[in-house]
């Protein structure tokens, strides 16, 4: 069955692709005379303003095309379970699927590659920066656009700390100045619990990377016991058991607890996504004012900067019966104005939003975009010249929890080196069962 609709689709795709082929488009690339019309798309989607944005003016999509549009919003902490359960049920309930780059492998077999359909209509995710079009991909292939992603900043506090860290060793003296002239505030909200979404390991990277460390070896082997990834790691954990720098419940903390520690004025800086701007100056979400939250880009370490990058793709499901329909939908969704308004207007429909985050280049270093978000895009932007992704293998779910396991048991006061090197022979037996490693 899985097949056949696949087939099917494609069929339907080439053939609604001659006449745009002729010329006869209309805004955004979409397809002339409505021939979905009637269909209803069913979306599955984290819980965020910036898709309520998208969500609040998906009447212009119907207006257009004629194809009316329902959204099904999951928190982040419950979206990696039901995208599952859908893979596994193959019944084709949501026709387009939101979910965190690094699961897009293990479930590849039931998103479907959009490159035909990228050639077909003249869409290029050079569009994108690099960082955020590689973790849409696959072996290559394309799977879905970056609708949301993120680059990472350091946020502090502007009226606490008068100047911008530039390296983690100005993060641990600012860190142990302001433990003697501000007690009741820890200096840094950090995030080192073993979560199931593995964040821990967001801010560990920076530190491996610029190290000149890694996570795999070119030979799928784990590379995060040499010497330079060791003694990296050994850092990032001594900021909370060491320098004791970190709020106290940092062991505990996931990435959401470390952010509202600082949004209630409880942490001086913190490494985190961009996005995290909205909520840290919303008078709603934070006690804090816009005045009191500054920005910049992530500290060096050993002289060097190497951020890790996220994404958040929407791709079509092969079970939907109703592909081209959907590709229709992604094509409205991802266009470069949306993208801008998104991050520009602060009501759609009579609804609040607040959001800064886009995804496009173009929109990353647009003076309007800038200016309505204090040039965090220029940060962002900045901050994404040497970024990376995670490892893109289907093994990686797994192998990532074995990682985040080690280093919230080194926090926790473990021995970082023993811990990591017994991570990896455990990430040696999967990558090798898995036939990663060369058998």
């Amino acid at each position: 069955m899985k097949t056949w609709i696949y087939g099917a689709s494609v069929g339907a795709l080439v053939a609604a692709g001659a006449a745009y082929a002729d010329g006869h488009q209309i805004e955004y690339g979409l397809l002339p005379d409505k021939p979905f019309e009637g269909t209803t798309l069913n979306v599955l989607s984290v819980v965020t303003p910036q898709f309520d944005g998208l969500m609040l003016r998906d009447d212009e999509f119907t207006d257009l095309t004629g194809i009316d549009v329902e959204w099904t919003f999951i928190p982040f902490g419950g979206l990696q379970e039901k995208l599952n359960a859908e893979g596994v049920a193959a019944n084709g309930t949501f026709d387009v699927v939101n979910y965190l780059d690094t699961w897009g492998p293990p479930n590849r077999y039931w998103l479907r590659p959009i490159d035909d359909l990228l050639e077909r209509d003249g869409i290029s995710m050079d569009r994108y920066p690099s960082a955020f079009a590689a973790s849409a991909s696959f072996n290559g292939e394309t799977m879905g656009f970056p609708l949301r992603a993120h680059p990472q900043l350091m946020f502090y506090r502007s009226d606490l700390i008068d100047e911008a860290p530039q390296t983690w060793d100005d993060v641990i003296r600012i860190g142990k100045e302001l433990k003697e002239s501000n007690p009741d505030i820890a200096p840094l909200a950090m995030y080192y619990v073993n979560d199931g979404n593995r964040q821990n390991l967001f801010v560990w990277l920076n530190f491996v990377w610029a190290a000149g460390g890694d996570i795999l070896n070119d030979d799928c082997t784990p590379a995060w016991t040499s010497e330079e990834a060791l003694s990296a790691t050994e850092d990032y954990i001594a900021l909370h058991t060491v320098h004791g720098i970190t709020n106290p419940d940092s062991v505990g903390f996931n990435e959401a607890d470390a952010r509202i520690s600082f949004q209630q004025g409880n942490s001086a800086m913190m490494p985190v996504w961009w996005w995290a701007y909205s909520p840290m100056t919303n008078p709603e979400q934070s006690t804090l004012t816009a005045e009191q939250v500054a920005f910049t880009g992530m500290p060096s370490y050993q002289g060097r900067t190497e951020t890790y990058a996220i994404s958040m793709p929407f791709s079509i499901s092969t079970y939907s019966e109703n592909q081209d329909a959907a590709w229709e939908f992604m094509k409205w969704l991802s266009n470069p104005e949306m993208d801008k308004a998104n991050a520009i207007e602060r009501e759609v429909e009579g609804q609040a939003i607040v959001n800064n985050v886009v995804t496009h280049i173009s929109s990353l270093q647009d003076p309007e975009v800038n200016a309505a978000n204090n040039d965090i895009q220029q940060a962002a932007w900045a901050s994404l010249e040497n970024s990376d992704i995670m490892p893109q293998i289907e093994e990686w779910p797994e192998v990532g929890d074995l990682l985040s396991a080690a280093i919230a048991e080194a926090a926790a006061g473990g021995d970082t080196r023993q811990l990591m090197t017994d991570a990896a022979e455990q990430a040696t037996r999967v990558l090798t069962r898995s036939g990663c490693i060369a058998r």
